[in-house]
């Protein structure tokens, strides 16, 4: 029997919480109250994807591992799907405008346009649009 997760919870540590909130607050995101301290954050990406933006020192609590230094290395590609190429600029663009840098340039593949940025916390983000029938 193949496992199948109901819901996906991604775990990123970031370096100064308020700063962060408001910079997804910005592209559009809304966060879970209940969730919400001095530590953490849940960002709510979908019904069912969420993102646990952690205060770098409660990070480590959960891991024996070092943080990875985003400004020299990628841990990580979070890849969100867009109900249509418009709205794909129009979030990159909005990350841009809170203060989030280019990760790559558009790409243009025929059936699926993606592009990405990263955060202030220098996590990557690709946001991409896939023609309806392409993938299952």
């Amino acid at each position: 029997m193949a496992l199948k997760a109901d819901k996906i919870f991604v775990n990123l540590p970031v370096k100064n919480l308020d700063e962060t909130i408001e910079f997804f607050s910005k592209i559009g995101f809304e966060f879970n109250p209940q969730f919400t301290d001095e530590n953490a954050t849940c960002m709510v990406i979908s019904e069912n994807i969420f993102a646990m933006l952690l205060v770098e020192d409660y990070f480590r609590s959960f891991t024996k591992k070092d943080i990875s230094d985003t400004a020299k290395s990628s841990e990580v590609i979070i890849a969100l799907t867009a109900n249509s190429r418009e709205e794909v600029d129009e979030i990159v663009n909005r990350a841009f405008e809170a203060g989030g840098k280019p990760s790559n340039d558009p790409q243009d593949h025929g059936f699926m346009y993606g592009w990405g940025f990263e955060d202030i916390n220098g996590h990557l983000w690709e946001v991409f649009y896939m023609q309806q029938g392409t993938a299952s």
